[in-house]
């Protein structure tokens, strides 16, 4: 791997060596493109391409002089330069000479060569009406330009530069945090989204760092490490989880037990010890005024469950039980029925499952198959706009409370105080972080020599994983003069939190740095060095920093070894955290993103709902990702015969025999259009209007992002006479209507 060090910080033109997703400029990087092409028929091995390329490279000053034929040179003379010559240039007439080209050295001119292949393939170079060579020469001219250019490429790759400081977008802090403290944070809501560039939100140049930006930092700093220590909040959290309201709940949902259907599954990490409660609340009827939970044949009943352990079943009965009914025997209205659905119980602090959702215990296909307004409602009437059936609308987390709080939920609907873990609070994040503990771990005095040694080693370990390289005496010593702070408030793990604290606001954190070379001549190949490399392959595949092992090869200097590098790629593939390559670069590659924001008409697709926006999606996420673990042609993104279907969208696409929430992996038949990217729902989805298709935005995404030659911006309008009295008739009658 190598970078270049230049006298401006100006991009260079570059297959991103980088890392970093940023698109290929369309005609500079033509060479560079085919390689991978041609190269890396796998998708793995294109992988390796784009990490390995400058690993073991000739010297930067070599060059690649190939002897021109006769064919060539006369072809070249013949039927180029009767155009492309100075003379014409100097008038205008052609936008580039190409009198002064060598064609023993094409690589010194890589940029023209690679727009005359452009237009040779294309068929407009020479012009029409003037003369041509034969299609058979035509092709081997062609073919011998792209294989010198990509023997140059190959030869002398030109890696550019990266920004000297890349701060981390908001995926990156919230991998990185996870992977440090062993702690998920939904940072969403601390801080702001990050602005895009070329489609893509990790590019360094528009990750701009502002005053503004700091605070948000210090605030999420302060957070995370109060989170990771086990520190309980000064007042109760209270978290609600919506479920969306066009999501059908008639079934079961992928990672919910059998036997049970709809309802929700969270994970939800309880920051301390102590008593929590869940609220469950059900969806309403389907209207303006109506607020009542739907009616229904059959009694519901709905369990509350942590890490698979039952909490509570509350039951609602099909007629309005007695109890519930008003003294002078009117049917009560069901708007509270749900009222006091609320479980409160005692845990442990750490990351958990809650689990809410409704027992399927009766035939759904009498619920689905009535007709909704036929039902009777309990005020009297039909229900006109009724959903199916009952629904969960909402899950309330809120604590932890102190024992005995006044404030904790009681009555009649509450279940009993249930005790889900006994054991200690010991979370994740603690046992990441606490590798050593002194004996007194509440002393505040000064004389404290183990407790100051057992804070230097985990900061030491902390800092290096954060810092992604060897930490330094300096490193740790800032880190222990806020740890000395702490530690005289609040004790040894108060040190330790307000140590954290510094850490996720340093800049070593925060930035991905790399330093150039102090004895290199500007305009310069170099080769990073192997810890520039291993934070470049993380947060590349996983979004996040290295982990111990990348480190610890990295620090050793083996890591650029092509053999090396090469296991560790495929281990890191391996890894589940490399789902943030299909995460984050195809849901922005691939406008997946949008996906959550489509709109369809619903009179043409009255049936689009949230489930089916979930499948669309991941249907494309799962075809790359099988792609790149099971090492498969990367030319299967195109034209593959299999794809990745749960029974909503083997529904949608017209596609029997699938039944279940799950995906799996559904063989296509011969002739289907549902093959590869652009027979896929969310990539039709993403480049249609919301009520008919366009196939100028399909068109358009195909030669962006598909084929990467952009189309040029649409010219000009221009005005005749015409155009203008068309102009001044539309101004007249808008200026009629708002005079009205």
């Amino acid at each position: 791997m190598r970078g270049r060090r230049d006298l401006d910080d100006t991009p260079r033109a570059r297959l991103d060596c980088g890392l970093g997703w940023k698109r290929p400029e369309p005609i500079q990087n033509q060479a560079a493109r085919r390689l991978i092409v041609k190269h890396a028929g796998r998708l793995s091995a294109m992988l390796l391409v784009l990490l390995g390329s400058g690993v073991c490279t000739p010297a930067a000053g070599q060059s690649v002089t190939v002897a021109s034929g006769a064919d060539e040179r006369v072809l070249f003379t013949r039927y180029c330069l009767t155009c492309h010559n100075d003379t014409l240039a100097a008038r205008g007439t052609v936008p580039v000479a190409f009198e002064h080209l060598d064609l023993a050295n094409i690589g010194a001119d890589a940029e023209i060569w690679e727009q005359v292949i452009r237009k040779m393939r294309a068929g407009v170079m020479p012009p029409a009406g003037r003369p041509r060579p034969d299609a058979s020469a035509s092709e081997r001219f062609v073919s011998w330009l792209e294989t010198t250019l990509d023997a140059s490429a190959t030869v002398r790759p030109n890696p550019g530069r990266t920004q000297a400081f890349h701060r981390l977008n908001r995926a990156e802090y919230r991998n990185a945090v996870r992977d440090l403290l062993h702690l998920d944070v939904d940072v969403s809501e601390l801080l702001p989204a990050d602005d895009a560039s070329y489609g893509f939100d990790n590019i360094a140049g528009v990750l701009r760092f502002s005053p503004t930006l700091m605070e948000r930092y210090l605030t999420a700093a302060r957070r995370v490490s109060r989170a990771a220590v086990g520190t309980p909040p000064a007042s109760p959290n209270f978290d609600v989880f919506r479920v969306p309201d066009d999501l059908p709940q008639d079934d079961r949902f992928e990672g919910l037990p059998f036997g049970t259907r709809g309802g929700t599954v969270i994970s939800y990490r309880f920051p301390a010890d102590g008593e929590y409660t869940i609220r469950a609340k059900l969806a309403r009827q389907v209207g303006t005024y109506d607020r009542n939970v739907p009616n229904f044949h059959q009694r519901q009943e709905l369990e509350v469950a942590v890490d698979g352990e039952p909490l509570a079943a509350f039951t609602l009965a099909a007629s309005v039980p007695p109890e519930l009914q008003s003294e002078d025997q009117r049917p009560i209205d069901r708007a509270t029925l749900d009222e006091d659905w609320v479980v409160r119980f005692t845990t442990t602090a750490g990351p958990r499952e809650v689990m809410v959702t409704f027992t399927n215990r009766t035939p759904a296909l009498l619920e689905t198959l009535i007709d909704p307004y036929q039902r009777p409602h309990p005020s009297g009437g039909h229900n006109w706009g009724s959903r199916r059936g009952v629904y969960l609308r909402s899950v309330e987390i809120s604590g932890p409370f102190p024992a005995g709080d006044p404030g904790l939920p009681s009555g009649g609907a509450v279940a009993s105080l249930t005790r889900v873990d006994a054991e200690t609070g010991d979370t994740p994040s603690r046992r990441r972080i606490f590798e050593c503990h002194p004996a007194d771990a509440a002393a505040t005095d000064e004389n404290d020599e183990n407790g100051a040694q057992c804070a230097a080693d985990i900061l030491s370990t902390l800092a290096r994983r954060a810092y992604r390289r060897p930490a330094l005496e300096a490193d740790v010593a800032a880190l222990l003069r806020f740890y000395d702070e702490g530690r005289t408030e609040g004790g040894f793990e108060s040190g330790i939190e307000m140590a954290i604290r510094r850490l996720l606001v340093s800049p070593e954190f925060l930035f991905r740095t790399e330093a150039d070379p102090t004895d290199i001549a500007p305009n310069t190949d170099y080769p990073i060095s192997d810890l520039e490399l291993a934070s470049r392959l993380s947060f590349f595949l996983w979004s996040s920093i290295p982990d111990d092992e990348l480190l610890d090869l990295a620090e050793r200097g083996t890591l650029r070894d092509p053999r090396v590098l090469e296991r560790q790629v495929r281990r890191m593939l391996a890894d589940p955290r490399s789902r943030a390559l299909v995460d984050n670069f195809v849901g922005q590659w691939l406008f997946l993103r949008n996906v959550a924001a489509l709109r369809p008409d619903p009179y043409k697709d009255p049936d689009f709902d949230e489930s089916l926006r979930r499948a669309l999606r991941r249907e494309t996420e799962l075809l790359f990702d099988s792609i790149i673990r099971e090492d498969h042609d990367v030319v299967e993104l195109l034209d593959a015969d299999y794809t990745f279907l749960n029974e909503r969208l083997a529904e949608h696409y017209g596609i029997p025999f699938v039944k279940g929430d799950h995906f799996r992996r559904v063989s296509l038949p011969a002739g289907s259009v549902r093959g590869g990217l652009l027979g896929q729902g969310s990539i039709l989805a993403v480049t249609s209007q919301p009520n008919r298709t366009s196939p100028v935005l399909r068109g358009k995404w195909i030669l962006e992002e598909i084929l990467g030659a952009p189309p040029q911006p649409p010219p000009p309008i221009r005005f005749d006479s015409k155009n203008w009295k068309i102009l001044e008739n539309v101004v007249k009658i808008l200026g009629k209507i708002f005079d009205k």
